[in-house]
């Protein structure tokens, strides 16, 4: 069922809420299945290669290695997949990008590679599925009125948090009946699945001519037209802003993942299933977050609302470090999940209103690669500093610098004398 039209011709877009969005708009709710489904995979496939790597190595570098493959070198890429957003059709760049995830992970399931072969097809499949999710976001305002974009964000996010908690109690089901190659083809099918839904969506306007946004003509050397897209999104001062302050902010704050561990066994005295009580912290906060904001989330301008993410979970972080009882523990990283979903909807929907839409992927996929490798240095940084003091001085140093950033951020944001 197509989106009705007014009598001009143009689309007449259901709004209100991310539960109307998905109801009446099948342009969203397709876009909503797909990327649903893609995650799953992901958590699905993440998990069984560190179970794989655990049991045929049994070296903790090897997963760390595994992990910096797949969150941090796709990141020095960001502009790149970005650009191939912006230069090709999207419909045709998601589904490409969910067909080349799928094929790797065949590929994967058939060897079960030595782990530099491994490490270099997972850094590709991570390539790829950056160049999906900057198309994806830079989808959504064609999908969606300007409006309806707080809610259509949060309702990814729902579905994004929603079925990646579900991937490793699905594992777990599925090692029992498959072993690590049956996890890894319900991997490939999932994005099977995404490419044929992404498939039915509308030819989202195509592509954009560059010169229209650059200057330039579509013929310079992509390097070039890398460096025009970034220079013109640099070119915005909010842009900058957030940008700048996006970083910082997981600069400080990605080592929480690698602390909160050794805070529920060693400050708390817990156990391991106290700290899987910690992390379950965070997801929940993640998921009420989201939900607050796909029905609330317009009232408030997309700027305040990264603003205020940033300073909750900074403080989230902050006051965990002083936290007496891994109850306490974990009432403040569901404060911390919440920034989270909350700085998350903010951040991708003010790129979504003010970069211009030539350049909209590149926008993505160079801030969220930034994002990337900030947390990686987190996660070298931190584990210094948890291995010289202990995790509290962690935490409260990791909230204590995200605060500030938040700060420097909200004054940045104010000179711009953007606030929509």
């Amino acid at each position: 069922m197509t989106s009705p039209r007014s009598s001009a011709g143009h689309a007449v877009r259901p709004r209100g809420g991310a539960l109307r969005l998905l109801r009446r708009n099948r342009e969203f709710r397709v876009l909503w299945t797909a990327r649903a489904v893609s995650v799953l995979g992901d958590s699905l496939g993440l998990v069984a290669l560190l179970v794989y790597l655990q049991a045929e190595t049994g070296a903790a570098v090897a997963v760390a290695l595994l992990l910096l493959a797949g969150d941090c070198v796709p990141g020095l890429f960001g502009p790149i997949a970005g650009l191939i957003s912006d230069r090709y059709a999207l419909r045709r760049v998601m589904v490409a990008g969910e067909v080349i995830q799928g094929v790797l992970v065949l590929a994967i399931a058939a060897a079960l590679p030595p782990l530099p072969v491994l490490l270099l097809l997972v850094a590709v499949r991570g390539i790829a599925a950056t160049t999906f999710i900057s198309a994806s976001r830079s989808a959504l305002p064609r999908i969606v009125d300007d409006e309806d974009l707080e809610a259509a964000n949060a309702a990814l996010g729902v579905g994004t948090y929603g079925l990646e908690s579900l991937g490793p109690l699905i594992a777990a089901a599925l090692f029992a009946l498959s072993g690590i190659r049956g996890v890894l083809l319900v991997d490939v099918a999932t994005f099977a699945v995404s490419a044929a839904l992404l498939a039915w969506l509308p030819r989202l306007g195509g592509a954009h001519r560059r010169e229209a946004t650059t200057g330039r003509g579509p013929a310079i050397g992509w390097y070039r037209e890398v460096l025009a897209g970034l220079r013109l999104v640099w070119s915005i001062p909010t842009v900058r802003a957030v940008s700048a302050g996006f970083v910082g902010v997981v600069a400080f704050s990605g080592v929480d993942d690698v602390a909160l561990v050794f805070l529920a066994r060693d400050e708390l005295g817990g156990t391991g299933t106290d700290a899987a009580v910690l992390y379950a912290g965070v997801g929940i906060g993640l998921l009420l977050g989201y939900l607050l904001l796909a029905r609330a989330g317009r009232r408030w301008p997309a700027p305040a609302l990264l603003l205020v993410g940033f300073a909750v979970s900074s403080a989230g972080n902050l006051v965990t470090g002083l936290a007496g009882s891994i109850l306490a523990a974990m009432l403040l990283q569901t404060m911390r999940g919440a920034g989270i979903a909350a700085f998350d909807v903010g951040v991708n929907t003010h790129l979504q209103r003010v970069v211009p839409p030539g350049v909209l992927g590149q926008a993505f996929g160079t801030l969220y690669g930034a994002v990337g490798l900030g947390a990686g240095l987190s996660y070298a940084l931190g584990g210094l500093l948890l291995a010289a003091t202990d995790a509290r001085i962690t935490f409260v140093a990791a909230g204590a610098g995200g605060l500030l950033v938040s700060v420097a951020t909200a004054v940045a944001v104010h000179r711009t004398g953007n606030h929509r």
